[in-house]
């Protein structure tokens, strides 16, 4: 199923964007393991692969795309310093590449981000400005002080830096699962679809794409049924990291999502709950909701049966504790 939208075209990202990329971030950003799921394999009836994202230092993908993004500043951007907008994770990310470098970084964040990422935010040095109640509304405060302090802003998605870093997971995937036939994606503003989409379509245009999203506030997914970027108000929802607008003006991954995902599926939050939990008895691991939307699609038997090996790509872990301890008490 095609979901290629009427949009006018940007520059291209290609394929060579993703491997040059690979090579940028590679004193920063380590492989990250991949390995088979003998307990979910048993239930799709095929080989499951999950590509632990959430081994990073700061928990998350989202830091390959930052430091892909930020290496590419010029030396006076870099001085001036760097400004991010962020449901969490790619806040982190920016900070966390910009300590290594020692380049001074804002992450503007809503009154909605939970306190597990908060936390970990000042812990990485950035200054925080806490802006509204949305992504949306962070993001306007972003560029805000791009035009008072003259900070670089990094996007969390829709730029090609951060696309091609993402793509990176797709080059790593690909070299350890030949037989791949199906790719599960969490879905937000597009950036890990898009860039992984590219990297295994470039290899087998026959890979399948999943992207997988919550019920609430899945704006992508609505977007792309509307035919044009929409703007939804922000619901409470387990998989956080999912949410966010797309941007209205949005120049890249609305269009590069309807090209390259064959199919969106979005996960009601009992699943969610119940794949978190699934992972943290029978895998002994902690990933938050929106890293756990791939595997409650797996559970659920939601993937279409065929030849071959699914992977999954487990995006990060940071849930806060007292989430977890809801969890065990309701499922364990």
């Amino acid at each position: 199923m095609s979901y290629i939208p009427s949009i006018k075209k940007s520059h291209d990202v290609t394929i060579r964007d993703v491997w040059e990329a690979r090579k940028r971030i590679a004193s920063i950003i380590n492989r990250t393991p991949l390995i088979q799921s003998s307990i979910l394999s048993e239930r799709a009836g095929r080989p499951v692969y999950l590509k632990l994202e959430n081994v990073h230092e700061i928990g998350a993908f989202k830091v390959r795309g930052a430091a892909n993004k930020i290496l590419s500043l010029s030396e006076e951007e870099k001085k001036r310093g760097v400004a991010t907008f962020s449901t969490g994770n790619h806040g982190m990310a920016v900070a966390y590449v910009a300590k290594k470098l020692g380049i001074d970084a804002v992450v503007c964040i809503s009154n909605r981000v939970p306190k597990a990422k908060v936390d970990s935010l000042k812990r990485l040095g950035a200054q925080l400005e806490i802006y509204g109640d949305s992504q949306d509304e962070a993001g306007e405060r972003c560029y805000e002080l791009e035009k008072e302090r003259g900070l670089t802003v990094i996007q969390p998605f829709d730029d090609p830096h951060v696309i091609a870093g993402q793509g990176t997971i797709g080059l790593e995937i690909l070299e350890e699962v030949p037989d791949l036939t199906d790719i599960v994606v969490p879905l937000s503003g597009g950036g890990l679809l898009s860039g992984v989409g590219l990297a295994v379509k470039s290899n087998d245009a026959d890979i399948r794409v999943t992207g997988v999203s919550m019920e609430q506030a899945a704006v992508m997914y609505e977007s792309l049924k509307a035919g044009k970027p929409l703007q939804l108000e922000e619901e409470d929802t387990l998989a956080d990291s999912l949410l966010g607008g797309i941007g209205l003006d949005n120049q890249y991954t609305f269009r590069m999502v309807g090209q390259y995902m064959d199919e969106a599926i979005l996960i009601p939050e009992e699943e969610i709950a119940y794949s978190m939990a699934f992972m943290m008895d029978k895998h002994r691991m902690i990933m938050e909701g929106a890293a756990a939307t791939g595997v409650a699609a797996v559970l659920g038997k939601k993937i279409p049966h065929q030849d071959g090996a699914i992977a999954v790509i487990i995006s990060g872990h940071n849930v806060d504790l007292s989430v977890l301890s809801r969890l065990i008490q309701d499922y364990l």
